[in-house]
């Protein structure tokens, strides 16, 4: 990958002992969303069991823990690297704010096809067995919080003891009972396929996908549609009393109507937007429009400048 110029960022997981606070220095982060912070970090080479060689930052929190980061990339900073991997939740953002708010999977495609055998499935019999197994063992970690809370007065009277006894010896019978069964399960879990192909899934449990040329698609404008409403909410943000109304307003803009007026002696495409519900959101619109028109931004396919206005002349 190196040769392609492509690098790696990941976290690691397993790294060796902390490093000295010492090693540590104050750098200034631009985080995804636009704000900067300062996060204490450093950098040491490090060699991995293949002997591969790789930069390794570290980022010193508050609670004195060590986050690691691991990166072939050798020409970027560190406060950039940080940056890109701590922002990493903005993928998951991503899945779920486009699940909210953009249904277009269910307009582009509705065929199916089946899903090639040689594709590798979780086995629902390993699936179930584990949701047993999580299942047991959360009721006997609650069962031992119950044994470890008994306690006795100071000078405990005989009947007391009796109560106290008879109840530790039920709760560990039934801790016990629960031991066996997690055990069983585990060594079912152990004989079980963890992965199986699909085409040895049960007639009953096998699906199908939806059909994926026009999806992938599809996903590519979903991600630059987003990136832009990301770029564009970044920039609402720094007008806005409450920051977090930002994409919630972009929204409300992207529904209403707006008016269009081509002026092809002017070579200009005005987009009116008509005035929202409060004076205050009119007002960061209006900076924000500001800043889109300085990008002097050409229509596809024309040459007419799209210059963005809100309300009536």
């Amino acid at each position: 990958m190196l040769l392609h110029s492509i690098a790696i960022l990941t976290y690691h997981k397993f790294p060796k002992e902390d490093w000295r606070i010492e090693e540590f220095t104050p750098h200034s982060v631009q985080l995804a969303a636009g704000e900067t912070v300062t996060m204490k970090l450093a950098e040491r080479g490090t060699q991995l069991s293949n002997k591969f060689w790789v930069r390794e930052i570290r980022k010193l929190n508050d609670n004195g823990h060590q986050t690691s980061i691991l990166t072939t990339n050798f020409q970027a900073p560190m406060p950039t690297l940080a940056a890109s991997l701590f922002a990493r939740w903005s993928q998951e953002n991503f899945f779920r704010y486009m699940k909210e708010h953009f249904g277009l999977d269910r307009l582009i495609e509705f065929g199916t096809e089946p899903i090639p055998d040689a594709i590798s499935v979780v086995n629902p019999q390993w699936r179930t067995l584990d949701s047993r197994i999580r299942s047991k063992a959360g009721q006997r970690h609650r069962l031992a919080a119950q044994f470890g809370s008994l306690t006795l007065s100071g000078d405990p009277a005989e009947p007391e003891l009796q109560g106290f006894q008879q109840r530790q010896g039920r709760l560990r019978d039934e801790i016990e009972i629960l031991n066996v069964e997690i055990d069983s399960l585990k060594q079912q879990r152990k004989a079980t396929l963890h992965h199986i192909p699909v085409n040895s899934l049960p007639e009953g449990e096998r699906f199908t996908r939806l059909r994926t040329e026009r999806k992938h698609f599809i996903d590519t404008i979903k991600m630059i549609a987003y990136r832009a409403e990301t770029s564009m909410a970044s920039l609402l943000r720094e007008h806005l009393a409450r920051p977090d109304d930002a994409r919630s307003l972009l929204r409300q803009i992207f529904e209403t109507e707006a008016d269009l007026t081509p002026d092809l002696t002017a070579n200009t495409l005005t987009i009116r937007l008509h005035h929202l519900t409060h004076a205050a959101h009119d007002r960061a619109i209006e900076l924000l429009l500001a800043e889109i028109n300085a990008t002097q931004t050409i229509f596809p396919g024309t040459c007419l400048t799209l210059i963005f206005k809100l309300g009536s002349d």
